[in-house]
């Protein structure tokens, strides 16, 4: 065992990174690329500096838990949320605009044509032509109110 580790090389590293990376892609879960990462990075370093084996096995721990919080960094930066926030909450989006009525709103209930979609609203009865504001969404459901 103690062979195993004195003879840890350059080479080593750099095959053992892109191994760790290349598994990467038959297993994703962004995490074996972090420590594909941490281990190019020793064997980088060991080109330059050729450390012992312990303070290699030492430069991998460092940067394997480093991974993380850059790994996190990464991904919240990443989100897409900022680009499309309602993308799967259509109906959130509504909220706040102004719609004419095409058929009156009945004991509550009706429905409103928006783009080529008919929603099924609730409000406070209206004839047909009323003009209404949407002030709530609820799953497939929107809550109106007289446009002012």
């Amino acid at each position: 065992m103690g062979d195993m580790f004195t003879s840890l090389g350059t080479w080593n590293w750099l095959i053992f990174g892109v191994v760790l990376m290349g598994l990467e892609l038959l297993v994703p879960g962004v995490f074996l690329f972090w420590l594909g990462l941490a281990a190019f990075l020793v064997g980088v370093l060991s080109f330059l500096i050729d450390p012992t084996w312990q303070t290699q096995l030492l430069m991998f721990a460092v940067f394997a838990v480093a991974a993380v919080p850059l790994w996190r960094r990464v991904a919240r930066s990443d989100s897409s949320a900022g680009d499309s926030p309602f993308l799967n909450k259509r109906a959130h989006a509504l909220v706040g605009r102004v719609f004419t009525l095409e058929k009156p709103i009945v004991d509550g209930t009706g429905t409103v044509r928006i783009d080529d979609t008919i929603w099924r609203i609730e409000g406070p009865d209206a004839p047909a032509g009323s003009r209404v504001k949407i002030v709530k969404a609820n799953g497939a459901s929107l809550t109106v109110a007289a446009a002012s």
